[in-house]
């Protein structure tokens, strides 16, 4: 794994499915809704300060969410924070930067 950059995509763990749960709230925050699906479905991640998810979430019918997930050192002692999301993918959309 190289600093900075992303890693190939992977199939979520269940990690990736405990990072995606603590940050379900802040995303039914900024959409307005509860999603009754919250599935993480695949990630990639980016050595950072920390660690970047980018997660592949479904959240039911054919909708998925991508998220940006930051992991801080563990000497920070901080909460995951939901950097940023994207709505409107589909199954087959490629996680990438964003």
């Amino acid at each position: 794994m190289k600093c900075g950059g992303l890693t190939g995509v992977q199939p979520a763990t269940a990690e990736t499915q405990q990072v995606v749960d603590e940050v379900k709230l802040q995303v039914e925050e900024k959409e307005g809704k509860k999603f009754e699906v919250f599935t993480a479905v695949e990630f990639k991640t980016q050595v950072v300060a920390g660690i970047n998810y980018f997660i592949k979430v479904h959240v039911g019918n054919e909708e998925f969410l991508h998220l940006r997930v930051f992991k801080s050192l563990p000497h920070e002692n901080k909460p995951l924070s939901l950097s940023s999301y994207q709505s409107s993918k589909t199954k087959h959309d490629e996680l990438t930067y964003f």
